[in-house]
């Protein structure tokens, strides 16, 4: 009996018990551990929360165009005479991997190209940014905005080193997108592509990561060409090229190019330039006009300074590039850059190496000018040295 009591009493105060602490963790607002899951779940994948990409792509898709471009017949039979100038033997070298399609080539130049991408507009006044590979062969461009308008574009200019080109249109008010800082751009962060993949899906919308940056493919054609590909996992086929690819915040912090591919449609990773790159492209496009020509020459040959050159010179700095020639007539000799010289800083960078000058030429073009500060008899000097053409 008393074993009775005993248990009785304690399942009523235990009882008691539980009452008091569920009524302690009921709250009149949702519990906290319940509020730092959601911010959780929210940081991890934004899409859960339902409005992160949304707003993003009201945002840009507006402002992404569906580009129309082709050779016209003068075009196009102009450049079949210029091929035929330049192939001697039509039949090229029999034994070389390229006999195939240049014979074929050879035969079928005459007919117009035509092809189809995305382009980005950056102005309400209709400039637009899109590949080079989409126009730069075109002198017809039509251009088609979201709400189905159509207008005839003019190509402004076209630079083939970072395969990029702007035109225009003629409007007004017309929607367009800012630009983002790509440097800031994180491998992980969410990014989000806009264009018209196989030119009749259009205003498309994919979402991906950024899986990394500054990737050199060598896919750009050219001596002196410019590649620091965003790369990323969002969803990018033909005729994505020249379309956004842009943050949460709707901003532009890429232009889609290409994509890694062994079928010719998108598997896993694509490719877009950085809208740092892209935003002083443009800008030299539209206020110098025409093509890009970063064909340029400094005009000196040398050496690393390293041990080996550190000895036989008797220098007394253990970094930079040390002149050993400059060639007659160039920008270097002009702006009176001597054998002997040690370039030590170029465009306010110091120079480890010729690769940082190199580097430096990659982003610079025909009539620029940069500065540069050499080691002279001991005493540094600056030099303001305007580019030449290059051969």
């Amino acid at each position: 009996m008393k074993n009775f009591l005993f248990l009785l009493l304690a399942g009523i105060i235990g009882g008691a018990v539980a009452l008091s602490v569920d009524k302690l963790i009921e709250p009149d607002q949702p519990i906290k551990v319940e509020r730092d899951y959601t911010r959780m779940v929210s940081n991890v994948a934004p899409s859960f929360a339902g409005t992160d990409f949304v707003y993003a792509s009201e945002v840009s898709t507006p402002a992404v165009v569906h580009v129309w471009a082709e050779e016209s017949q003068a075009l196009a039979q102009q450049r079949y005479k210029q091929n035929r100038r330049q192939r001697v033997n039509p039949f090229g070298d029999l034994f070389g991997d390229d006999f195939f399609s240049d014979f074929f080539d050879y035969g079928r130049n005459f007919y117009p190209k035509q092809g189809s991408g995305s382009g980005v507009i950056l102005s309400e006044d209709g400039y637009i940014v899109t590949n080079n590979h989409v126009v730069g062969f075109a002198d017809n461009i039509k251009v088609t905005l979201t709400d189905g308008k159509e207008y005839n574009a003019t190509k402004i200019g076209t630079d083939p080193a970072t395969d990029l080109a702007v035109i225009k249109i003629e409007g007004n008010n017309l929607p367009s997108l800012t630009y983002g800082n790509s440097t800031n751009l994180k491998i992980g962060e969410w990014v989000l592509a806009v264009g018209n993949p196989f030119s009749y899906l259009k205003s498309t919308v994919t979402a991906g990561i950024v899986s990394a940056v500054g990737r050199d493919l060598d896919i750009i054609k050219g001596e002196k060409t410019i590649e620091e590909f965003i790369q990323t996992d969002a969803a990018v086929n033909p005729g994505n090229s020249g379309g956004a690819l842009v943050n949460l915040k709707g901003e532009l912090v890429g232009i889609n190019t290409a994509i890694a591919t062994p079928t010719g449609v998108f598997a896993g990773y694509s490719f877009a330039i950085p809208s740092d790159l892209v935003k002083t492209v443009v800008k030299d496009i539209i206020e110098k006009g025409g093509d890009i020509d970063r064909r340029v020459s400094l005009g000196i040959a040398g050496y690393d300074v390293e041990d080996d050159v550190i000895e036989k010179f008797n220098l007394d700095l253990d970094y930079g590039f040390y002149v050993d020639e400059v060639e007659r007539g160039s920008a270097a000799n002009l702006a009176g850059i001597l054998p002997g010289d040690i370039v030590v800083s170029m465009g306010g960078d110091k120079v480890q190496s010729f690769d940082t000058i190199k580097e430096k030429m990659n982003r610079l073009k025909v009539g620029d000018e940069v500065d540069m500060k050499v080691r002279r008899d001991g005493k540094v000097k600056n030099f303001k040295i305007k580019l030449r053409k290059g051969l």
